[in-house]
């Protein structure tokens, strides 16, 4: 019944992008589904294998053993696997037709989402949004998730086709016991971060610090920077490749700014050249004062924290008292992705696997264990949270309403991660100016358009 060992799964050699659909040849036989009741809303065949492959990452995997070891308890067995490599390991059974269940597809070597989905490689998870919740049948699954999560699973249509399980506040990340420090205060607009940053290189730290290696971790500050500055709609016409809107006044402020920061030389020198697990590194021993990341860093960077170091996150500092939208405004989404291959063998396991991990118990043994918050509205209440988690919740709570999605980083991944993140780069090394950078993002944003082999999503 079952498809080739997943022991196959941790030697399958590289392979580079996916370039054909499934070829249904592979040897995964489909799992009968047995009768849908409502503490089985899926008619999940008890006798059946689940599949899971989860990225091994800053997250770990013991919350995915702990949410298997609930799925055990009332159907079949399931066969766990972990690995950084999702793109070079699982694309050669995507293509074969002999995906596992259920993927974690995340990290640097996640497979490209909306390829999949034009592949017809995911399943729709409709099905699993209109089930009712695992802790009361009475809400769907729906009606429990977090602000955002549906849209992020979304593709320029009305299905979902990944579920975002994290749920991460990105912004500027900083110690409050370096702020203490130096006496200053979390820098409200960009008068008061240059005189942070300058009062902090007197005292031998330097202002900001970054992945230079991965340079898209810079867009997690900057991307929110311009939808502040301009309004939601000038990342909503970036997203929808939209001409001339890398060229938008909001977008060439926010780049004027961030140069500044490298003009001025407030930017840790060598930063150009770290990965991101360095610059967190040399973030954690008091070198740079902030750092671009989400709200995973907490748990990824747990070894290297110093005890009194306070971890906190603010949202991306205001231009000035101009900007379209509120100091508080910052970008919270839904992160770490899942999904249900189109042919895996046992869908029907692999629904109610994601249910499992959308009950409270796995979503607060998540956070607990992690430092992260997750999809589900409302598990953390009432948990005592870590410093950064803790920051991480009440900046969310300030925000409100005004919470940024940007998409291109998932629509159109290598033009967010290597040319828009290439250009990015370029100018903070001091190697271009704010004006080339912006026409580099601007030419390669027209090429995407331009490129009929590449899908399209719009904002609707």
């Amino acid at each position: 019944m079952r498809r080739s060992a997943a022991a196959g799964l941790l030697s399958l050699p590289a392979v580079g992008a996916l370039t054909s659909c499934a070829s249904g040849g592979g040897d995964n036989e489909e799992v009968e589904r047995g009768e849908a009741t409502e503490n089985n809303p899926f008619g999940v065949n008890a006798d059946a294998e689940l599949e899971v492959v989860i990225f091994d990452g800053g997250f770990g995997d013991q919350y995915a053993l702990d949410a298997e070891e609930i799925y055990s308890g009332s159907y079949g067995p399931v066969e766990h696997a972990k690995t950084q490599e999702i793109q070079s390991r699982l694309q050669p059974r995507m293509v074969q037709g002999d995906p596992p269940d259920v993927i974690n597809n995340s990290g640097a070597e996640a497979m490209d989402i909306a390829a999949l989905i034009r592949n017809d490689q995911a399943y729709d998870l409709t099905e699993l949004l209109d089930a009712p919740s695992l802790d009361d049948p009475g809400v769907t699954v729906r009606d429990t998730l977090m602000p955002g999560v549906i849209e992020m699973g979304q593709f320029g249509g009305e299905p979902m086709w990944q579920l975002n399980y994290a749920y991460t506040v990105y912004g500027q990340w900083y110690s409050q016991t370096a702020l203490d420090r130096l006496e200053v205060e979390y820098p409200r607009t960009w008068d008061e971060m240059i005189a942070v940053c300058e009062k902090a290189r007197q005292q031998g730290m330097a202002g900001w610090t970054y992945a230079g290696q991965y340079p898209y971790y810079f867009n997690f500050t900057l991307y929110p920077f311009i939808g502040k500055i301009g309004g939601a709609d000038v990342l909503r016409a970036i997203d929808n490749l939209e001409p001339n809107a890398w060229r938008h006044d909001a977008v060439r402020a926010a780049f004027e700014a961030y140069h500044e920061l490298t003009a001025r030389g407030f930017v840790l020198q060598g930063s150009p050249g770290l990965s991101h697990e360095e610059s967190q590194d040399e973030w954690n021993q008091y070198n740079a004062l902030f750092i671009p990341n989400g709200s995973w860093v907490e748990n990824e960077s747990r070894e290297n924290t110093p005890d009194d170091f306070r971890m906190a996150v603010g949202p991306p500092t205001s231009l000035d008292s101009s900007d379209a939208m509120p100091f508080e405004t910052l970008w919270a989404s839904g992160s770490e992705p899942f999904f249900v291959p189109a042919q895996a063998a046992n869908a029907p396991g692999g629904l109610e696997f994601l249910r499992i991990m959308l009950g409270r118990e796995s979503a607060r043994n998540f956070t607990s264990l992690v430092s992260s918050l997750t999809a589900v509205r409302g598990a953390s209440d009432g948990m005592d949270l870590p410093p950064g988690l803790t920051s991480a919740s009440e900046v969310l709570a300030a925000a409100g309403d005004n919470l940024l999605l940007p998409r291109l980083p998932d629509w159109y991944r290598q033009l967010n991660n290597e040319e828009i993140g290439g250009a990015i780069a370029a100018m903070m090394a001091g190697d271009i100016e704010p004006d080339e950078a912006i026409n580099r993002c601007q030419q390669a944003a027209d090429a995407t358009a331009q490129d009929d082999s590449i899908q399209k999503f719009q904002h609707v």
